[in-house]
This record gives C-alpha cells, sequence and structure tokens, in this order.
C-alpha cells in the first residue's frame, strides 16, 4: 500500500516482533505491509512454531509464508542475558514492540514493558493474550478454539440441532492480530502528540465477544438464547444456503424488499 507520493504510510517505522504463530504474525505481516520494517525474532534451532507445519513449498511451510512476508527474521534465546542486552539495544531504535507470551512470561525474560520503557520511552508495546493482561482469566492458556467456545462464536455456528461447530479458520486469532494492528495505529497516532510510547493490552476474548454485536442484542432483547440456525439469517429471509433439485448449492440473500 502506497499513499499518492508513492511511499508506503508506514516507511520509517520499526517494529521488533517477538509474537510467534498466528495472531502476532498476522499483525506485524499486515504493518509490513503498510511500509514498516518488521524485525522478527525467533528460536534459535527452532524458528517460529508455523515453521514446522506442513505443507511445505521448496522446504518451508505454506502456513509460515501465508502470514510471514515483508519480514526479516533474527534469532535470539532470550533466556541469556546476551540475547536480553542484544534485545534492549534493538529497541532503543523501534518504534513498536509486539508479543503473545502468556502474561508474566515476559516479565520472566526481562522484555516486559515496564523494563523496555526505561530503554525507551516513545516505544509502543503491544501485547496480545488469550484473556487480557488482568483478570480472573489472566493466567489461562487459550487457543482460537477455546476462544470461539467461550466467546459465544461457536454457540451460533452450526445446524439446528447439532453440536457448536468451529469457524474453518482461526478466526480469533486473526481478529485480535487486525484489532492490534488498529491500535498500534493509533498509538502511532497519539505519539506524534505526546511523545510517549504506551502499553497496549489485546485479548483475543474481547474480540470474540465484540462479534456478537446484534447476536448478543437479540438475546438482551428477548432473553432467548440465539439457536443456531446453519446458514440462515435470525432477521432476514431468505438469506442463506439451499440444495437445488440437481443437488448443486445455490446462495440467496435478498437483503431488503426491493431485492
Amino acid at each position: 500500500m502506497s499513499n499518492n507520493h508513492g511511499e508506503p504510510p508506514l516507511k520509517g517505522i520499526r517494529i521488533l516482533d517477538l509474537s510467534r504463530v498466528l495472531a502476532g504474525p498476522f499483525c506485524t505481516m499486515t504493518l509490513a505491509d503498510l511500509g514498516a520494517d518488521v524485525i522478527k525474532v525467533e528460536i534459535p534451532g527452532r524458528g517460529d512454531d508455523t515453521r514446522a507445519f506442513p505443507p511445505f513449498i521448496n522446504g518451508v511451510s505454506s502456513y509460515f509464508l501465508s502470514i510471514n512476508r515483508g519480514k526479516k527474521s533474527i534469532t535470539l534465546n532470550l533466556r541469556t542475558k546476551e540475547a536480553q542486552e542484544a534485545l534492549y539495544k534493538i529497541a532503543e531504535n523501534c518504534d513498536v514492540l509486539l508479543e503473545n507470551f502468556r502474561p508474566g512470561v515476559t516479565a520472566r525474560l526481562g522484555v516486559d514493558y515496564e523494563t523496555l520503557r526505561k530503554v525507551n520511552p516513545r516505544l509502543i508495546y503491544c501485547s496480545i493474550s488469550s484473556f487480557g493482561q488482568t483478570g480472573p482469566y489472566a493466567s489461562w492458556p487459550g487457543y482460537d478454539l477455546i476462544i470461539q467456545g467461550m466467546g459465544g462464536l461457536m454457540g451460533i455456528t452450526g445446524e439446528p440441532g447439532s453440536p457448536p461447530v468451529r469457524i474453518g479458520v482461526a478466526i480469533t486469532d486473526i481478529g485480535a492480530g487486525m484489532y492490534a494492528t488498529i491500535a498500534i495505529l493509533a498509538a502511532l497516532r497519539a505519539r506524534e502528540a505526546t511523545g510517549e510510547g504506551q502499553h497496549l493490552d489485546v485479548s483475543m476474548m474481547d474480540g470474540s465477544v465484540s462479534w456478537m454485536t446484534y447476536m448478543a442484542g437479540n438475546y438482551f432483547a428477548t432473553g432467548k438464547v440465539p439457536p443456531r440456525m446453519g446458514s440462515a439469517h435470525p432477521s432476514i429471509v431468505p438469506y442463506q444456503a439451499f440444495v437445488a433439485g440437481d443437488s448443486k448449492g445455490i446462495l440467496i440473500a435478498a437483503g431488503n424488499d426491493r431485492l
């Protein structure tokens, strides 16, 4: 993406990416697409977990390739003092740091926000986690499947009378990455006015619950738990998939009376 002058909007912004798997890497890939310089930190000898996910293209995981374009990679063992000191040096010249460790891990590694803000007061530090940095579930690990279930998405997905169904992609990971992108862009704008960085707390669970929108509204209006309706819409008819007489699928979406 570039502006009318041919320059990408985030040219000159440097991102230090400590995240792995999907939510964080999706965020930093988006920022790289916008022109940011992304430095991805991986585990020595192993790299990001997704490097081992099949299938492979010329020996490289297609999963890894799909969410890590436009980045540079380095390896650091953050359990060592030498690696921590190296990270501090890099962070001095970065605008953003992103991590998706379980809350408390960065403090044990010496790379938490309070430590790094002393190194670089202008640093925007974004944490992505399952349930947020505070609260009763903060210490819980979590994956997309768990968040889809607890956040309500699976409860409204599937056929009537059938068990809940997981959405086909890890939507709560991707959504958290998108919300983190929005938060980082807003923090960069705020820093122009204040000159200071800040700590951003992005929760997969918060994002999942926010998507319930009108389904949650229906519940509060009626007191009835929304049923699973397959591909049908709770308020608009016809608005779903049908099987035609020749056994082929057909989609009808009559969004208003004029249609």
